[in-house]
């Protein structure tokens, strides 16, 4: 266990709730208590998130679980200040790309030695991709369950009229097609209408995670077993096609740049934008929100020389080095991702299971609101490109994402673009790999 050094003012502070995550013990009636931090947002999914705590009680009475809300929004800044403090939750949500630090920093508890025992099942059942997103240093740190592909969400009654292919799985676009089929749903008769819409407030995982279908990579490994960033040719496919959507073709709007997925929904209903690149849970929000009448499909994102293939950060369950009750925890993570109890999560959160026995269950199949389309891509889903860089946070917030910003704006050039991730990105890098 890693040690945890408080000011003595803190730690009075704490006294309260207990300074040291170890000194709790079981009640006068025996009973332990674990706390789970659940990041889970949609109302269906904190029900179900809840509805199995509440089994799991019910069938483990000395054994209890705490359900704690946590936010997407502040989780990594929360989890840091909660495992300096000695108060981290023992079970923790969180999103692989989030992991690296805490993983290299003592925080997470190795969970290699449960894969043969309480874990076994999910071991073999969850791929060993899905296994290598939560994985630093050959320890796991992490137990991936969802995952989320990107698509392109589109208006139906446009793309039909366009008369342009439609693509499936088996036959995607490739970028420069998709490049052209924005061109043909663009049109200057009346208000603007444009093809595609971007909502790139939030760039850097887009950008890396589709960039894989073209063979980018941005963070290469060197024999030191150092990262540094080379952005090659494979790598400007994707922000490539981006910009000269945007600034040659203008078949994109830049107004939506500054935008997150949400905030374009009101425009592709009315029928401002013809296409939407979005995480795949966003269909719920359109299976709500939409108007009566309008019709969306759910088609699979361009593919590159590498196919379909993505990067994705799958939502994790991990356990605190700080708790005592390790193996309880890790019964309990065995218990919440059966492979039922994975089905109802990902039909709670809109996104595909990573277990493979979840993803046969029929009603991921379905062709309604584009389950069999999701469900298609699962099997080329790979590790995100920054998944085990530390210092990826720092890098993401403070180059990559003006970077980008600023390239697909237009302010700079594709060679400014590679001088800031690389120059300024490999300092932020250094620092961490000393």
């Amino acid at each position: 266990m890693r040690a945890k050094w408080l000011p003595v003012a803190l730690c009075g502070v704490l006294l309260l709730s207990g300074c040291a995550a170890t000194e709790r013990g079981p009640d006068k009636n025996g009973v332990i208590t674990l706390r789970f931090q659940s990041l889970a947002w949609q109302k269906e999914s904190i029900e179900i998130n809840k509805q199995l705590v509440k089994e799991w009680n019910a069938a483990h009475p000395k054994v209890r679980i705490e359900y704690v809300q946590g936010s997407w929004d502040n989780v990594h800044d929360q989890l840091l200040t909660s495992f300096e403090g000695g108060e981290a939750p023992d079970l923790i949500h969180d999103a692989s790309d989030d992991l690296a630090d805490f993983a290299y920093g003592g925080d997470l508890a190795d969970l290699t030695p449960y894969l043969n025992g309480p874990l076994n099942r999910l071991s073999k059942d969850v791929p060993r991709q899905s296994w290598e997103t939560a994985t630093f240093d050959k320890k796991v740190y992490g137990v991936p369950f969802l995952q989320e592909p990107r698509v392109l969400i589109a208006n139906s009654k446009l793309l039909k009229a366009s008369g342009v292919r439609i693509p499936t799985p088996r036959q995607p676009w490739t970028w420069d097609e998709f490049r052209n089929v924005a061109k043909k749903l663009t049109t200057d008769m009346g208000p603007k209408k444009y093809g595609v819409a971007w909502p790139l407030k939030e760039p850097v995982s887009a950008t890396l995670n589709l960039g894989l279908t073209a063979g980018g990579e941005l963070f290469r490994r060197g024999e030191d077993g150092k990262y540094r960033i080379r952005f090659t040719e494979d790598d400007e496919v994707v922000p490539g096609t981006v910009h000269d959507q945007v600034n040659t073709d203008h078949s994109a709007s830049s107004a939506t740049l500054g935008m997150g997925g949400s905030d374009t929904l009101p425009g592709f209903f009315g029928g401002k934008y013809a296409m939407v690149p979005l995480g795949f849970s966003y269909r719920q929000q359109i299976n709500e929100q939409a108007p009566e009448g309008f019709e969306w499909t759910v088609l699979p994102a361009p593919a590159g020389k590498d196919g379909l293939t993505q990067g994705v950060s799958p939502q994790t369950l991990s356990v605190s080095e700080d708790s005592p009750y390790k193996k309880e925890a890790v019964e309990f993570i065995d218990f919440f991702l059966r492979s039922e109890n994975m089905v109802r999560l990902a039909q709670g959160d809109w996104m595909l299971p990573t277990g493979t026995e979840a993803l046969r269950a029929p009603a991921l199949h379905a062709e309604k609101d584009g389950w069999a389309t999701g469900t298609a891509l699962a099997a080329h889903l790979k590790a995100a490109p920054a998944q085990a860089v530390r210092g990826y946070p720092e890098w993401k917030d403070k180059v990559a994402t003006p970077a980008y910003q600023e390239y697909y704006s237009g302010a700079i050039d594709e060679a400014g673009l590679r001088q800031r991730l690389e120059k300024d990105g490999n300092l932020v890098l250094g620092r961490y790999q000393r």
